[in-house]
């Protein structure tokens, strides 16, 4: 199927690594082209080495007010044109309610929450029918994950503002949704897996507890989201779309 995306320009914030780089694959080899963001110059450049001559690149952090206004700029300038957005954000720090400083909490609502919500204002402003934005949460919008509850607090409200986004854009033809990461294989899974003390073992009790009885590939992702980004998703918007192989038992 050809999702329709030859030489439409997309902003992948956390475009790096991760499932924004999984993601940023996807879209440049269906035609796309990108503007990646992310807070490493050298994680940065290796990913447009690859990517070749249809990515740039913008050192930004989600935290920062003018980082919307940047990666907008970024793709207007190199492309002259915006289709939409990947907003992926780093994971915030793993930690239970009780033991999670008031300053951790804000420091991750500054770039979880508050850094999302700025990047799709901006992009929003600039986009036409045919749009599309696209939030990288988590399952823990509808479940909650053991010793990640700023991720639980957080994630489940940006899913609201995801959905009534949705409902703001969508008389302009603009698309918004979701989708919900579980166990894919990335460097941010490792950390977690690492953190428990015995991340063999954390993988394989995750692993017998998905349907699918494995974890994800960051490419499997990748082309969940480019799917949702793309044209070929025309009548899909304000959706939630698991990616987890089945672990998530909420309809």
């Amino acid at each position: 199927m050809d999702l329709g995306l030859t030489d439409r320009v997309y902003v992948v914030t956390g475009g790096a690594r991760g499932l924004g780089r999984a993601t940023a694959e996807v879209l440049v080899a269906e035609g796309a082209r990108v503007v990646l963001s992310g807070r490493s110059q050298e994680s940065l450049d290796a990913a447009v080495g690859e990517l070749g001559e249809r990515a740039v690149a913008v050192v930004a952090d989600n935290a920062d007010a003018g980082t919307p206004g940047r990666v907008v700029d970024a793709a207007l300038s190199a492309w002259g044109r915006l289709d939409g957005a990947l907003i992926s954000v780093g994971g915030p720090p793993p930690g239970a309610v009780t033991a999670i400083t008031d300053e951790q909490w804000t420091a991750s609502f500054e770039a979880v929450f508050l850094g999302a919500v700025r990047v799709a204002r901006e992009v929003a402003a600039r986009l036409g029918d045919g749009g599309s934005i696209a939030f990288v949460l988590s399952s823990s919008v509808r479940s909650p994950i053991a010793g990640l509850a700023i991720s639980n607090g957080l994630r489940p409200g940006l899913a609201m503002v995801a959905k009534a986004l949705a409902d703001e854009l969508g008389p302009q033809g603009v698309r918004v949704n979701g989708l919900l990461p579980g166990r894919v294989a990335t460097e941010r899974l490792d950390e977690l897996d690492a953190a428990s003390g015995d991340p063999e073992r954390a993988r394989r009790e995750a692993a017998a507890a998905i349907p699918l009885r494995r974890q994800g590939e960051p490419e499997e992702f990748g082309r969940a989201a480019a799917f949702l980004l793309s044209p070929a998703a025309s009548f899909v918007s304000g959706a939630m779309l698991p990616v987890d192989g089945g672990a998530l038992r909420a309809l």
